[in-house]
């Protein structure tokens, strides 16, 4: 399990390879190698803790000078946090920093090649996959585009990006809500993106915990529909926080939900500031050269 979020990880995490002519059933937890240290080790999440603390355990306390004794968690005492909160805390910080490292390598990756990578986020059935599919038609023949795929399961996406004229390379997180930057440094193993290229990444529909991984992206697009409700800035700050552009699709059905833009751009930019908004209807093509241009501009330093 993901002591960070409280998903499964990275437990059966596949890659394919672009073109799905190789199904790679990768069923450990992406052995990597921390450059930062002196040693390879493999990561297996498939840990299975009994941490329930239903306190009907006993456990011996050794103490200096003093001889071992056992107490039992049924006592009266309050031995609930049983001394793990550090551990917790620790541990999390611990993943996260891990995750940072790799993330840092992947962006001189990105910076070395000149490849403009681009961090796609949102909450289930937004829109990013028809936008993506919509941008690589009118971009493929200014800038090659690259994409990686994350999904739970299936090949779809994928499917419908090569579709559009780009290779797709899919990760099927199994049982995991996110992206983190060791998945991306192995697909970049996988995956020969040209230099002068724009990697776009779609995330897994999620907007909690792909806010706290970064992927060594240069930036970071959070998409949301006119279908979700203006409150999803205050519901979800911190991905609101952590993005530089929000893309509000599905314009086209305004006269038809409660959704007010003002409202969520209001809310948003309490929270952050500097977030930039572009509202577009990836359905029927309105604001969407807004979105080209916004893309074309950027640079990967």
């Amino acid at each position: 399990m993901c002591d960070t979020c409280g998903c499964e990880g990275t437990d059966g995490v596949k890659i394919h390879e672009p073109g799905h002519t190789h199904s790679h059933d990768h069923g450990h937890g992406h052995s990597h190698s921390h450059h930062h240290h002196d040693h390879d080790h493999d990561h297996n999440h498939d840990h299975e803790h009994e941490h329930d603390h239903e306190h009907e355990h006993e456990h011996e306390h050794e103490h200096d000078n003093m001889q071992p004794h056992t107490h039992s968690h049924d006592e009266t005492g309050d031995h609930s946090h049983s001394h793990t909160d550090q551990k917790v805390i620790s541990l999390n910080m611990n993943i996260l920093s891990q995750n940072n490292i790799t993330a840092q390598m992947n962006r001189r990756f990105f910076e070395g090649r000149k490849v403009l990578c681009l961090n796609m986020v949102s909450s289930p059935g937004s829109g990013k996959t028809t936008i993506l599919e919509k941008t690589i038609t009118n971009l493929k023949s200014a800038r090659k585009i690259f994409v990686i795929e994350g999904d739970q399961q299936t090949l779809l996406d994928a499917d419908r990006i090569e579709k559009a004229g780009a290779p797709a390379l899919q990760i099927n997180t199994g049982s995991g809500c996110h992206l983190d930057a060791s998945m991306i440094d192995l697909a970049l193993k996988k995956f020969d993106i040209d230099s002068n290229s724009i990697l776009f990444i779609e995330n897994v529909g999620n907007l909690v915990c792909p806010a706290m991984f970064d992927l060594g992206e240069f930036k970071r697009v959070v998409v949301i529909s006119v279908t979700e409700g203006d409150d999803k800035p205050l519901k979800y700050p911190y991905m609101f926080q952590t993005s530089h552009l929000c893309i509000i699709n599905k314009s086209d059905l305004l006269p038809y939900v409660d959704f007010r833009v003002d409202e969520t751009i209001k809310h948003a930019r309490t929270i952050n500031p500097d977030l930039e908004f572009i509202s577009v209807s990836a359905r029927t093509g309105e604001g969407m050269d807004r979105w080209y241009e916004w893309v074309l501009k950027q640079n990967s330093r």
